[in-house]
Formats: structure tokens, sequence, C-alpha cells
């Protein structure tokens, strides 16, 4: 749990940051401190509104990469994403470090700034990211179940073939990216995602635990 000066100055800058831009700007706080923090991560929201989330609900994908072991933590600023009903957003993600250096917690800014994108012939200069953003722009979901939903669905596109026609090598390459993504630090995870596959979880932890000495393993 994350000691109470500095979630104190944390909540000050979130609420300064989100009345400086209004309705349209959410702030959030994620404490990666607690061990159920893929499903309640968020302890301060404001315009919660933006990306349909409140204080409690569960982590988005960049959080659940943040919990993964084997994701390096680099601070995103400007960056965008959307959310669920379509809206772009403009995004920044600092991560709090303890002494050690440790991630203990996530402070995240999602601008809407799905109006200003209209007039962006005027204000561009405002509305670009500070990073050059390629490829599929990630989703912000409301609720952690839709964000396993979203992984299974793009861990298939991956792979380029449904479920069905997957062999084993196929479903262990998709089970070994969604793990690289925190997929099994949601709860009871393990259980949809083997049924997903049509197979039991003895075997779904099995693909898992090679992983590390499987050359052709897709990191991307």
């Amino acid at each position: 749990m994350l000691n109470e000066q500095l979630k104190q100055t944390l909540f000050a800058l979130a609420h300064t940051i989100a009345v400086h831009y209004g309705n349209s700007c959410e702030v959030a706080i994620h404490d990666l401190t607690d061990e159920d923090a893929a499903d309640h991560s968020i302890i301060y929201i404001e315009n919660g509104e933006v990306t349909g989330r409140r204080v409690g609900d569960g982590a988005s994908g960049i959080v659940l990469e943040q919990l993964s072991a084997a994701h390096e933590a680099e601070d995103r600023i400007g960056y965008f994403t959307k959310t669920a009903d379509g809206k772009l957003l403009k995004s920044s993600t600092t991560y709090i470090r303890d002494d050690g250096g440790r991630v203990i917690a996530i402070f995240s800014i999602n601008h809407d700034i799905t109006s200003l994108s209209v007039a962006s012939a005027a204000i561009g200069e405002i509305i670009s990211p500070y990073e050059n953003t390629s490829g599929e722009v990630e989703k912000i979901t409301p609720h952690v179940e839709d964000l396993l939903d979203e992984l299974l669905w793009k861990s298939a596109e991956r792979i380029g073939k449904p479920v069905g026609l997957m062999n084993k090598e196929d479903k262990m390459r998709a089970i070994r990216w969604l793990n690289s993504k925190g997929a099994l630090l949601i709860t009871k995870s393990g259980d949809k995602i083997a049924k997903y596959f049509g197979i039991s979880k003895f075997t779904l932890y099995s693909y898992i635990d090679v992983k590390d000495n499987d050359p052709k393993e897709d990191k991307s």
C-alpha cells in the first residue's frame, strides 16, 4: 500500500490537472503495491466518465504489462489511445518508483480530444503526440474483464487464424503473448483462457513454463 503522504501528493496533482483541463481530461492513479492490483488498481480518478472507469476498477493494458515481470517500464508522454466507444484520447503515463527503483504506482492522464481533432488543422500543435506513434492505437476498457476479452481477440488476430484452426504451436505462441501482456494476472483468467483455447489449465501453464527456453517466442 502506498504511504499516506505520497498518496495525498499524487491526489493533489491529479486534482490540479483535472480542474485545469476540465471535464474532458481524466486523471487516474493506479496503486501497484497490492496483490490484487490487476483487478482493483485504481485508487483515485477524476473525470472517469472519459473512459467509463471509477475507483476500484482494474488495470488497463499498460498496467498489466507493468505488473508482468518481463516488462521494462518507461514513461510515455503524449501518445494516442481510444475508448471502447470510439473517443480519441491523448494520454500520458508516468511511473512512480520507490527508493529502490521499483514501480509502485502509475499516474495517468487521458484527455478526450475527439472534438479538438475535428479542428486539428488549426490546433495541430496542441493535439499532436509527443511520441512517434504508429500501428494500432491502444484501447482503454472500463472493466478488466473487457480487457481480457480484448487480449484474447488480439492473440488470435496475431496468429492469423481462429482458435478452431490453431495447432499446438499456434496456441503456445498465442498463450505466451497473452502472458507477456499480463493477462494471467487477472483473477480467474486461467479458466477463461484455457476454455477459449480448448485446453486444460495444466496444459495452459505448461505452455507458459517453457517460454523462456523457446527461441521462437514472439515478443513483439
